[in-house]
Order: C-alpha cells, then sequence, then structure tokens
C-alpha cells in the first residue's frame, strides 16, 4: 500500500521510526498505544471471515482528544502507524462540547460515536461529498449501518479549528475527518478492511 507522504503526520512505528510531513502540524507526532494496536489486532483476528484484506486498518483513539490526530492508519505487515488524522466523535458522545468522548452508543437517534469493529463498505457520494459506508461486526455497533453512520469529509473538522479551539467540531456519530484529506483516508482504507474504535 503506497501512502502519500506529503499527508503524512509521523508517527510512532512499532519498530521502526516514523515518517514526518512538511506540514505546520507535523510537529505533533500521533501514535497508536502499544494496548490499543494489540486489542485491534486481536479484533482482526476474532473477525477474519469478514476481513478481506489486512495490508491496512485503521484505529481511532477515542482516548484521546478531538484536538489531536487520533484516527491511525496502520500498516499491517510493515507494524507501523503509516499516517494519522484528525478525526470527529459524535454531539451524543460529548454533549459538553469539551473535546472529549464521555459515552459511546449504538442507539438510534443518540447521536453518539459507537465503538468496536467495522468493516469498511463501498464508496457513495452524499451529502459530505466521497464518502464510505462502514458495517458494524460487535454488539456495541451493530446498528452503524441502519444509523447511517460512514467515514467523510467534514469542514467541522480541521487543522486549524483544533489550533485555536483545542478541538474540532463534532458529528452524528460518524468518522468525520478533515475535507483535505478523505481522498486520501478512503483510498488507503478501502473495501473489506477493518477499523477498529477504541477508548
Amino acid at each position: 500500500m503506497n501512502f502519500n507522504r506529503r499527508h503524512f503526520l509521523g508517527a510512532v512505528a512499532v519498530g521502526s521510526a516514523g515518517l514526518v510531513a512538511p506540514r505546520a502540524f507535523a510537529s505533533v507526532r500521533a501514535s497508536a498505544p502499544p494496548a490499543l494496536l494489540g486489542r485491534a489486532k486481536a479484533a482482526l483476528d476474532a473477525h477474519g471471515s469478514s476481513i478481506i484484506h489486512r495490508d491496512v486498518m485503521g484505529i481511532v483513539d477515542f482516548g484521546v482528544s478531538s484536538g489531536q490526530p487520533r484516527f491511525h492508519l496502520i500498516d499491517i505487515p510493515g507494524g507501523r502507524v503509516a499516517a494519522s488524522y484528525f478525526v470527529a466523535h459524535g454531539r451524543g458522545s460529548d454533549p459538553q462540547n469539551s473535546g472529549w468522548l464521555q459515552h459511546f452508543s449504538n442507539q438510534p437517534g443518540s447521536n453518539a460515536s459507537s465503538k468496536g469493529s467495522f468493516v469498511i463498505g463501498e464508496t457513495y457520494y452524499g451529502k459530505h461529498g466521497r464518502s464510505r459506508r462502514i458495517k458494524g461486526l460487535d454488539p456495541e455497533n451493530s446498528q452503524a449501518a441502519s444509523r447511517a453512520i460512514v467515514i467523510h469529509g467534514a469542514s467541522y473538522v480541521s487543522p486549524t479549528g483544533a489550533r485555536q479551539h483545542g478541538r474540532v467540531g463534532r458529528s452524528l456519530g460518524c468518522f468525520s475527518v478533515p475535507t483535505r484529506d478523505i481522498n486520501e483516508v478512503l483510498a488507503n482504507l478501502g473495501e473489506g478492511r477493518l477499523l477498529f474504535a477504541w477508548k
């Protein structure tokens, strides 16, 4: 899998050196905690029949403030974080708009984020432009598809907002990333791959 190095934030690699992008905010070195990475790999094995491709997976670390890059693309064979992005959590997960996820929900109308394992589905074009459907694989996220939880780009998620406010905007439960990054995210985290979200 070839990642666009212009968009690398740099990451602490598991057993290898990180890469640093020539961006103004590239000084933030994002990494997935080893415990979370281990949990994601266990999820990959547990849902092996649903995950067709094992070259790249996505990990969202909701234990980190939304003001930090916390959506990590993992190069599975290389065992390293290849790229990291800002990502929103749901309004219902952070009613006070603190930038910190307080709780998860799988309920329709909750506008909250769900945790667990998701399989990446097909690309479609909706009100947020190019987006990708996801399907929940666990009891904690079994209604993700019916809730229309997807990956999409959003103007309310931006490095500028993160710098100015210490957080990015909130979604209705979707994994919203900066508009400028959505094509790269979707290109590298394609259909049949694992997305794992936890706190």
